[in-house]
């Protein structure tokens, strides 16, 4: 598969696959959740400096997809997974995500947008669960830095024991 780390030189790419695959959001999360341009490219920067890892999905040059792996105290969080629209539905965020749960032996977890139903989808057909309404909020507050706006339009996903 053509799956590697990304690398600096990867980071206008990067942008530009999140922004490219972000805009399914918009319409869908609760509009005061929604940004243009979903992830500015400060805000990229900061997700890298924090310690997230990111891999790339390549077809010769051209990155298609990218998803991120961020160890936080005792677990292993899934963060911005996202595949360009044009290629979507092709394996690559399932490649991605094999990829990623090769790369660590601690829990996952994975936050996302509760509108987002595909999304969801996606994650439990790979083995992933939904967690509990009182139990999301607590991991949500306890791995995540995010405001109380988007935990409460949140889900979290784990992988199973």
């Amino acid at each position: 598969m053509p799956i590697r780390e990304c690398a600096p030189s990867d980071f206008g790419a990067m942008c530009a696959v999140i922004n490219d695959a972000a805009i399914a959001y918009r319409g869908i999360i609760a509009p005061d959740c929604w940004k243009e341009p979903y992830m500015p490219r400060e805000e990229l920067q900061h997700e890298i400096a924090d310690g997230v890892r990111f891999w790339g999905f390549f077809e010769e040059a051209n990155l298609l997809g990218v998803m991120g792996l961020q160890d936080v105290q005792d677990v292993a969080l899934v963060r911005h997974a996202y595949t360009r629209t044009a290629a979507q539905s092709k394996g690559i965020g399932a490649a991605l995500l094999h990829q990623l749960m090769q790369e660590t032996n601690r829990h996952l977890l994975i936050g996302t947008w509760t509108a987002a139903t595909w999304a969801i989808r996606f994650y439990e057909r790979h083995g992933f669960r939904l967690v509990d309404e009182g139990r999301k909020a607590a991991l949500l507050r306890r791995y995540w830095n995010i405001p109380e706006r988007q935990i409460e339009e949140s889900v979290v996903l784990e992988s199973r024991a």
